[in-house]
């Protein structure tokens, strides 16, 4: 079972950030930030995605981070179209380092898999990452890095933001990659199958040595 929430506020580059730690049992084997999809969707660190997602990494052993891009519910700002959220996403992720250390596994859903994979892409303290709906058939998906890390990509079948072709495409066998049968975009009623995906993704990364917070 995965353990306590707690909140969080912290300092981002327009300001203050609202996040939300979901703690495992025991003691972590690392940190995990989870970002949310699009905020002009009404994308929020609430998103069911983003949340089944914590609750599979702190199955795992992961203390996972989420939070809310720059205006967003109480994070203060305005969207950047990306560009500062790569940097609310470092935020993040120096947070996480702080407060549970390394290693560090990044992650998100929709947009928030754009901009994980932007931010990592500059930033070596990432060992893993799980991008779920990368939607590389949109503006927020065009031109992403791939990671040089261990990488689950996770799509619906019916996912027409990020369909299977296109993401087997990018992927090119370079990674992990999970089609979730019957499901959309959204993983409308197959959540299930979703942390399904993400779970036996997670038990085929070593046990690390977890560092010490900063």
């Amino acid at each position: 079972m995965a353990g306590r929430l707690q909140s969080v506020v912290f300092a981002g580059p327009a300001g203050r950030l609202e996040g939300l730690w979901r703690e495992p049992e025991g003691p972590p084997r690392g940190s995990a930030v989870f970002a949310h999809p699009h905020p002009l969707g009404g994308g929020t660190m609430h998103n069911k995605v983003a949340y089944r997602a914590a609750q599979e990494l702190a199955r795992a052993g992961w203390a996972a981070l989420r939070f809310n891009f720059r205006g967003v519910g109480l994070s203060e700002g305005t969207h950047d179209a990306g560009r500062g959220e790569v940097e609310d996403y470092r935020a993040a992720v120096d947070l996480a380092e702080r407060t549970h250390g390394l290693p560090l596994l990044a992650g998100g859903f929709s947009f928030g898999s754009g901009v994980a994979l932007r931010e990592i892409a500059n930033d070596p303290r990432a060992s893993a990452v799980v991008a779920i709906g990368l939607p590389l058939a949109t503006d927020s998906g065009r031109d992403v890095p791939f990671p040089a890390v261990p990488a689950l990509f996770v799509t619906g079948e019916r996912d027409s933001y990020g369909p299977p072709e296109v993401l087997e495409r990018f992927v090119g066998g370079r990674a992990r990659v999970a089609i979730v049968p019957g499901a959309d975009h959204f993983f409308e009623g197959r959540l299930d199958a979703l942390g399904a995906a993400i779970a036996e993704f997670l038990a085929t990364l070593p046990v690390p040595q977890t560092g010490s917070p900063a």
